[in-house]
């Protein structure tokens, strides 16, 4: 497996010098400043490549070349858009990077209730809290039809816990869930997100899938042309939220997308913590069907709760059986070796990681802390290490 680290350009506060003392050898990364649908020049690629390559690792992956809302919807410039997008693949090939993971999420990209969730060892992980989630949505937000999408015991349970929170509390809230996201051009305030819902309001299901199959019928000749891995990446959380229609949640999402366009270069991201946070995935399962159309992945865990709130848990210590996805990758690239792929290394990194020791109180990216994923990737080195000592 190729151990990569999510680098977030030269702003972010975990240096590429820190990611080599890691044992990271590659980089996934993007232009996060050209986020807003316009094509990548080949001069800032070079440039970002450059840099990475000068600290003596590599750029891997793309993540992400962001699908505009626009395309999404396919409604007002997603013609110009997707144009925009091919010539970034094409760009980005032309630089010898021949991984994209990228998501189709409507609206939301990464959504968490609190991004600093106090956890008996004095860190903190990141958390959905479902039933938080449903006091804003139903409650504050006051989006229609909101009330009919929740069973009468989440209703209850957050009418009374919205009635407990303070002013700091629902900002804090409000503030996560729409305000602040990664990588994105915009942030959004309440009035704003009521009218980007209501652009979705018509679209359904299946027309959302339609949309994203549209989608890939267009790229997926062009990534093919290139040499290009197109990974898309899950649903996050994995399950519907503002009424909005999820389409890559569950193993059978995955089937549908890799059998509507079948090529090579159509794959998907295993993020193991996105997937794992729906109780009906199966990860090493879906670690052994979807093998051949892996082309990257994210490992990371999760704990599920009772009332259907999860939080992001140690690397080796959650509802996800991380050694047996470790083995099945691990297999997996053996039969493509076998096969004599030239893809037949799986990067890999560890997403997410506790807010831990000397990080605690320092400016950080929420989830992407230097130290909690240096312990994470160190775990996930020593499963692999294992497992090619004891498994094969």
């Amino acid at each position: 497996m190729k151990q990569t680290w999510r680098w977030f350009g030269p702003d972010d506060p975990v240096t590429l010098a820190h990611v080599r003392q890691a044992g990271a050898v590659g980089i996934v990364s993007a232009l996060h400043h050209l986020n807003d649908g316009r094509a990548w020049p080949a001069d800032e690629i070079a440039r970002r490549k450059a840099e990475i390559e000068a600290a003596g690792l590599e750029w891997s992956v793309v993540e992400s070349i962001v699908v505009h809302e626009d395309i999404k919807t396919r409604t007002g410039r997603y013609r110009e858009l997707i144009d925009n997008y091919k010539q970034s693949i094409r760009n980005v090939a032309a630089a010898g990077i021949r991984t994209v993971c990228y998501n189709f999420m409507a609206i939301t990209d990464w959504t968490r209730t609190d991004l600093d969730y106090p956890m008996p060892h004095g860190g903190t992980a990141l958390r959905f809290d479902a039933v938080e989630f449903c006091a804003y949505d139903l409650l504050v937000l006051k989006r229609p039809g909101a009330e009919a999408e929740y069973p009468p015991e989440r209703i209850e349970a957050a009418r009374e816990r919205l009635a407990a929170m303070s002013e700091s509390d629902l900002a804090r809230i409000e503030r996560n869930l729409i305000e602040w996201v990664p990588a994105r051009e915009f942030v959004y305030d309440r009035e704003s997100f009521r009218r980007m819902l209501d652009v979705y309001r018509d679209i359904s299901l299946e027309g959302f899938r339609e949309n994203l199959f549209a989608f890939l019928r267009e790229i997926v000749p062009v990534a093919e042309e290139e040499g290009v891995k197109l990974a898309i990446h899950p649903d996050d959380p994995p399950f519907p939220i503002f009424g909005l229609p999820r389409v890559v949640s569950r193993a059978s999402d995955a089937r549908a997308l890799i059998a509507a366009v079948k090529s090579p270069s159509n794959g998907i991201t295993l993020c193991t913590g996105s997937y794992g946070a729906n109780r009906d995935n199966d990860l090493v399962a879906m670690a052994r069907e979807f093998g051949p159309d892996i082309h990257f992945a994210h490992l990371r865990n999760v704990k599920h709760e009772p009332d259907g709130s999860f939080h992001e848990s140690e690397h080796l210590d959650g509802d996800v059986d991380m050694v047996g996805v470790v083995h099945e990758l691990l297999k997996e690239e053996r039969r493509r070796a076998a096969e004599g792929r030239a893809d037949a290394v799986i990067p890999i990194r560890p997403d997410h990681g506790h807010l831990i020791l000397d990080d605690i109180g320092k400016k950080v990216n929420p989830g992407y802390s230097g130290i909690g994923r240096l312990k994470g990737l160190a775990e996930l080195r020593g499963v692999v290490r294992a497992v090619e000592r004891f498994a094969f």
